[in-house]
């Protein structure tokens, strides 16, 4: 049948993953740094993702495809879960079992005072776990915290990321670009929720796929229901803040 489907223009996307988290279908997926519609009956061609790509590589055409089915939506979605569900086990870590390395912990960071000539920066964590998929929502050093909400690059990138952003702020690590950003979005959503978090700091690079941990964080925290000041700050490839 001749329908309206969407429409993605592989020579105009650059694969952030903005599209996926708003299509309710799960329609869109990222393949080989690209988005593509994963089977045409998932696209029911309304366009509600039109507005969140960021190139205008999105369009509503017509042209010949299947008929848009909820029956195969409804089972599409069911089979996503099991990936999406993957990191909650590691909730139980905190009490002591699973892998000593996703063991919550808190702890006191060094001294911030600037180091003796020729000593190493002392570190400014406190505490672990820190990737997003592994600290449990209601982690006592939440509690009262301004959050840093770090892509995963930036310290490579940022060479004084202790001292200037660190230092006395809870910390969450990801990457919008090879993770499940709906994942992202709940598990924030949970961390705002159960959490008075003070603030909350976006620390990210500059290349278009590192948007989606922005978006990711605006998105939880108009689900979690409450105000709190959100900080967008982009760091370029050579280690410069272009924007704070």
């Amino acid at each position: 049948m001749i329908r309206k489907i969407v429409n993605i223009d592989p020579d105009k996307c650059n694969g952030c993953g903005l599209c996926v988290p708003s299509c309710a279908e799960g329609a869109i997926r990222i393949v080989n740094g690209k988005a593509e519609i994963a089977a045409d009956n998932l696209c029911d061609g309304l366009g509600a993702c039109l507005g969140d790509c960021p190139q205008d590589a999105i369009t509503i055409i017509e042209r010949e495809a299947d008929e848009f089915d909820e029956e195969a939506v409804h089972q599409h979605l069911e089979q996503q879960k099991p990936a999406q569900a993957k990191p909650a086990p590691q909730h139980a870590h905190h009490h002591g079992g699973g892998c000593p390395g996703s063991r919550m912990q808190s702890f006191a960071p060094a001294a911030s005072a600037p180091p003796a000539k020729g000593a190493a920066q002392p570190s400014q964590l406190a505490q672990w776990p820190v990737q997003l998929h592994l600290v449990p929502p209601q982690a006592p050093y939440f509690q009262d915290a301004d959050l840093l909400i770090t892509a995963d690059c930036v310290p490579f990138a940022y060479a004084d990321y202790h001292r200037d952003f660190l230092a006395g702020k809870a910390v969450v690590v990801g990457c919008p670009k090879l993770d499940d950003l709906n994942f992202y979005i709940e598990k924030l959503t949970q961390i705002f929720r159960q959490s008075s978090i003070k603030s909350i700091t976006v620390l990210r690079m500059e290349v278009p796929c590192c948007g989606g941990i922005m978006h990711a964080a605006r998105q939880a925290l108009a689900a979690s229901g409450k105000e709190i000041p959100l900080n967008d700050v982009i760091i370029s490839l050579r280690g410069e803040v272009l924007e704070r």
